[in-house]
């Protein structure tokens, strides 16, 4: 168990014993990954700040169901999956971090050429993904979470999970193969 692992239970233990504006703290350390899970299901900032908000009023009211038998982060990105699950229409879709851009400074104008390239290609591929592979592929590669915690995030067996993001990789490599510059000595 991390630092801030043990640093959250003991805030959650200090609030249950009363200390309810120690509440601010977990917000604080966790609200960007959840606004960003937010904009991930809902696409604007409107919508991930409202989700956002009502996912941490949903984490205060149950805070007292929180048994400690996993991470605090975890408890919390299940609490959060399950409230942008349950607040989708089906007509809404699922929006992968991996289109959330990230451009290094100092970058000469043809690296920026080809990441922006790159980037399109990969968004494209993401895109075509069906939506229970692009939300393991973003837990497991973007929030850095074990197939354990997906699995109590999300409900899938540990299983499944794997084959999930096995098989998108896979269809990802498939789909970039003809990508300029990807060749078969590439890969893995």
């Amino acid at each position: 168990m991390t630092g801030e692992d043990e640093d959250d239970r003991l805030i959650v233990d200090q609030i249950l014993g009363g200390q309810k504006e120690l509440f601010r703290l977990l917000v604080a350390r966790h609200e960007r990954a959840v606004y960003g899970m937010g904009m991930s299901f809902f696409r604007n900032r409107d919508d991930a700040s409202d989700f956002t908000q009502e996912v941490f009023l949903k984490v205060f009211r149950s805070l007292s169901r929180f048994e400690g038998r996993s991470r605090f982060s975890t408890w919390l990105y299940k609490i959060s999956y399950n409230t942008a699950v349950n607040s989708l229409t089906r007509k809404k879709d699922y929006h992968s971090l991996a289109e959330d851009e990230v451009i290094p400074d100092g970058d000469t104008p043809e690296r920026k050429l080809m990441r922006s390239t790159a980037r399109e290609a990969v968004l494209g591929a993401v895109g075509e993904l069906p939506e229970r592979y692009r939300i393991c592929v973003d837990l497991f590669f973007f929030y850095d979470r074990s197939y354990q915690e997906i699995e109590a995030i999300t409900g899938y067996p540990v299983n499944t999970i794997k084959s999930h993001v096995f098989r998108a990789k896979k269809l990802l490599r498939e789909r970039l193969e003809d990508f300029a510059g990807f060749t078969k000595g590439d890969e893995e």
